[in-house]
């Protein structure tokens, strides 16, 4: 059960790592193309948050489980 659960928290997190990621690289290519975001830079800067978030519960939960 442990390792299911833990398996799935870093799925979890990896693909919300992808989507951030992927954001950010279209606000970076071709930030005309969002007209719901007039401040691309806080837009990015967002996603850079939930990557940070993300990415810091990897490195505390393979902490926690070693």
């Amino acid at each position: 059960m442990k390792e299911q659960l833990t398996k799935a928290l870093l799925a979890h997190a990896n693909g919300e790592i992808a989507k951030h990621k992927a954001n950010v690289e279209i606000y970076l290519t071709n930030p005309v193309g969002i007209g719901d975001h007039p401040d691309i830079i806080a837009a990015i800067e967002h996603n850079l948050d939930e990557i940070a978030k993300y990415h810091d519960r990897i490195v505390v939960l393979k902490e926690v489980i070693k």
